[in-house]
């Protein structure tokens, strides 16, 4: 049965047809698509001159915008910080009121604007070049103030908006954020911004968790099952069920040389009723999957779904140390 979810009978007769409704919105995506790959044939000298006075500034980034612009400049600075380019974001209708002192002789100014000539903008410039601050402009029209005044151009000019109207910034503002995005990864690539670099702006959260948790530090607090080779059975079922791991490690004195799994009990229990004489020797896995504490817990992962386990033996300098079991991977969101 359809459900109503709020539309009265009288605006039924706006609502298009699924077929209507799907096309619209391929062709919205696709108007987009066309025109990010003919921004990416505007790109110039002056893309790389910006992104190499972006590397050798001294103070921020600064992004400013009005409208959607400044949304689009918010999310570009948020990219910048992430990947090691210091920025910070001022909107230019409260730059002329009194934020223009977030502006340091060090920082390089980037201003994000469709037209390049909204009043805002065009108050701003003269006071962006006061002190000689290089000016990048990711802007969509190249007659525009904004454009001409610029130090840097960065042609972000769209044929037609996605809005049926040709009014909401649509494909204009998808134009501005990959033009951002590029500025960002040119940065990063020319910065030699590592996986370790990221974990560092990234701590927190599941992405940051896979950048550098490792496999000890997943499993830290899980108990230290062990029973030696020649343990009996019946003393192999309570270490593994005491420790709650689905597992234990079985060793020779100290050196591992199996593991026992919830999973090898069950099936030896369907083949002997009596365990007189069954020591953790006769059920043992001799080859067990093993991983330094120091691997990446997400490296871990991947070799339980590559041997489809469910526990892994982790070892410091070649020693049992631990079990790292699933549960403790979806626990800190690594799954």
């Amino acid at each position: 049965m359809s459900r109503n979810y709020g539309v009265n009978a009288n605006s039924l007769k706006l609502l298009k047809s699924h077929i209507e409704i799907l096309a619209l919105a391929r062709k919205t995506i696709e108007l987009e698509a066309s025109s990010l790959s003919r921004s990416a044939f505007l790109l110039n000298d002056s893309f790389a001159l910006a992104v190499n006075v972006l590397l050798e500034m001294k103070g921020r980034a600064v992004l400013t915008g009005v409208g959607k612009s400044a949304i689009i400049a918010q999310k570009i600075c948020a990219t910048f910080n992430s990947t090691g380019t210091p920025a910070v974001f001022m909107h230019a209708a409260d730059a002329i009121h009194g934020d223009l002192g977030t502006l340091q002789r060090s920082d390089v100014v980037i201003c994000l604007s469709k037209s390049g000539n909204t009043a805002e903008i065009r108050a701003l410039i003269p006071l962006l070049k006061r002190d000689n601050n290089p000016l990048i402009a990711l802007c969509g029209n190249p007659s525009s103030d904004l454009a001409k005044q610029s130090d840097f151009f960065i042609d972000c000019s769209v044929e037609k908006e996605a809005c049926p109207l040709n009014l909401a910034p649509t494909t204009s503002t998808t134009v501005q954020l990959a033009a951002g995005d590029a500025l960002a990864v040119c940065l990063l690539e020319a910065r030699g911004f590592s996986k370790d670099d990221f974990a560092r702006y990234h701590p927190g959260g599941s992405l940051g968790k896979k950048l550098y948790l490792s496999a000890g530090e997943a499993a830290a607090g899980n108990a230290l099952p062990a029973v030696q080779v020649n343990s009996p059975v019946p003393e192999v079922i309570v270490e593994i069920s005491s420790r709650r791991l689905g597992a234990t490690a079985v060793l020779n004195e100290n050196t591992l040389v199996g593991i026992i799994t919830d999973g090898d009990i069950r099936r030896m229990l369907s083949h002997h009723s009596n365990l007189s004489g069954i020591n953790a020797a006769d059920i043992m896995n001799t080859s067990p999957k093993t991983i330094d504490e120091s691997a990446l817990a997400v490296e871990a992962l991947s070799m339980m779904k590559a041997h489809n386990i469910s526990q892994l033996i982790l070892l410091k300098n070649s020693v049992y140390s631990g079990i790292l079991h699933m549960h403790d991977l979806l626990r800190e969101g690594i799954i």
